[in-house]
């Protein structure tokens, strides 16, 4: 019979209706029967202080006890017990204080809930979980949830379109050029310093170059050397005969371990790097060529002049076409990585677009297109190896933007703001990354999630402007040469293991069917 005890009990304490049968009496409750018989007129006798014991004990009642008609009154204006009364002289007392609206507020439970026994609150798990039931049942929710306080109305909505600014200011994400946290660990500081006494610091030069067997190709002036990226040594392949001579650009053709070089004397030599021999001298030009660029046996070089020369390696008469779309010095060239599109930069701020036979057998050749949108001299042009019809290129000092073009319909697709002077671009081949080199103010490499354009890393560290930039065979390191006279070799784009281990595993399971149909 416990539990229905228990049960009647609960049902008695949460009664919202019902008078509380245990705790002190409230003040107000108190000050209104003091009041009100204060200004009844009863007998002085000794049963005045027992009618009003008996009042006192029986105040756990709501009624309101009979009073004159002015204490009604009062009562029914809202007046506080025990303000404003006849006995009342202080300027405190004479007036009535707000008292809230309470139909939001269940006095009656948290009363129960302040004073209930601890005896309550021990109880065994099972009958905790019988008194929660009941709970349940009885009330539609447990009561060891229940708020004393229950604010039912809601903050009204902001109007449309309100913004809160100290919200945009503090929670917001940053602008598209903001740094992005990497998703894997980039090393902040270049892995390796390599020395580069007498190196120009001329934008226009294109003086490194990084080949398929892992030579490092630098030019220092008029020395051309080579290091070596897996046994560290070093070699000078060439020394230009004139003093005031220097070397202007370099270029490996791809898949071999020939390498081009373009000189101040308007000069291309051939170089057979393994045998340290110099093949042939191709003479075209008439002022220095500072771009170099192959597509298989076809040598493109660009002057000073703004006239780009095929060369056919293969034959005596190498000079098969010229393309003259640009009026000055042309100090970007990057033939794309299928061979259809020669995409040129010069210092007109003009970026052109060529087939692969535009020049060669025709004595007047135009651009497929033309983009003019850059404000400043175009040195940093880069293909980009999953679309091949992506174009990145970036300006000068005045310009500071990198911009993306697809050559097949001639359109912008994107356009960023770097900041400062952009000097190389680089695709990686093992993400979704392009990374930049840049000159004034901060002469850092940033690299760049594409196509959103976030920031992934910075990577300072030269005191000097980012010349140029070349990347490993294996696509993992980047070398940067600056102005300050150094090399450095930053390893940003390491392969990612998981990936590592996919293609592990397909080359096995490969391996192992070529074995079974065998």
């Amino acid at each position: 019979m416990a539990h229905f005890n228990l049960e009647n009990e609960l049902t008695n304490a949460l009664r919202f209706d019902a008078p509380l049968s245990r705790g002190p009496v409230p003040r107000w409750q108190r000050k209104a029967l003091e009041n009100s018989f204060a200004n009844m007129s009863v007998n002085t006798s000794g049963n005045d202080s027992t009618l009003i014991n008996m009042s006192l004990n029986k105040s756990a009642s709501l009624k309101v006890p009979s009073s004159p008609k002015k204490t009604l009154e009062e009562w029914n204006k809202r007046i506080t017990p025990g303000r404003g009364g006849s006995g009342s002289k202080s300027p405190r007392d004479q007036g009535d204080r707000f008292i809230p609206h309470r139909s939001s507020m269940h006095f009656d439970l948290g009363h129960y809930l302040l004073t209930k026994s601890k005896s309550e609150e021990n109880l065994s798990p099972n009958s905790s979980h019988f008194k929660r039931t009941m709970s349940e049942n009885i009330l539609g929710e447990d009561i060891s949830n229940f708020r004393i306080l229950a604010y039912k109305n809601k903050a009204p909505q902001a109007p449309s379109g309100h913004s809160n600014v100290l919200k945009i200011l503090y929670s917001s994400t940053k602008n598209p050029g903001s740094t992005k946290k990497a998703t894997r660990h980039i090393p902040q500081t270049s892995d390796r310093i390599l020395d580069a006494p007498e190196i120009l610091d001329d934008y226009y030069l294109n003086l490194i170059d990084w080949s398929s067997t892992n030579i490092l190709a630098v030019a220092l002036h008029g020395s051309l050397y080579l290091w070596n990226g897996s046994t560290g040594d070093i070699q000078m392949l060439t020394e230009m005969p004139d003093q005031n001579d220097y070397i202007s650009s370099v270029s490996w053709l791809p898949g071999g371990s020939i390498l081009a070089v373009g000189t101040s004397s308007a000069e291309v030599q051939l170089w057979d790097a393994s045998a340290e021999k110099r093949i042939r001298t191709m003479r075209s030009h008439v002022s220095r060529i500072p771009s170099l660029s192959w597509n298989s046996y076809i040598l493109s070089s660009g002057s000073r002049t703004g006239a780009i020369h095929h060369h056919d390696v293969r034959n005596e008469n190498h000079h098969v076409g010229t393309l003259a779309g640009h009026t000055q010095e042309i100090c970007g060239l990057r033939w794309s990585l299928d061979g259809r599109y020669l995409a040129s930069g010069g210092n007109d701020n003009l970026v052109n677009i060529w087939t692969s036979d535009a020049g060669i057998g025709q004595s007047e050749a135009s651009p497929l297109h033309t983009f003019n949108e850059h404000q400043a001299a175009v040195k940093a042009l880069a293909w980009c190896p999953w679309q091949q019809n992506v174009l990145a290129s970036g300006g000068g000092t005045a310009d500071r933007h990198i911009r993306f073009w697809n050559c097949s319909l001639g359109s912008s697709l994107n356009a960023i703001d770097a900041k400062s002077q952009v000097c190389a671009i680089l695709w990686s081949k093992e993400y979704k990354e392009l990374i930049s080199g840049h000159g004034f103010a901060n002469n850092e490499l940033i690299i760049w999630k594409y196509p959103s354009m976030t920031k992934v890393c910075e990577l300072t560290g030269h005191k000097a402007r980012v010349l140029n930039l070349a990347l490993s065979p294996d696509g993992t390191t980047v070398v940067s040469a600056g102005a300050d006279e150094t090399l450095r070799l930053w390893n940003c784009f390491a392969s990612d293991p998981k990936k590592k281990k996919v293609a592990t595993g397909q080359t096995k399971r490969s391996d192992m069917l070529k074995h079974t149909i065998r």
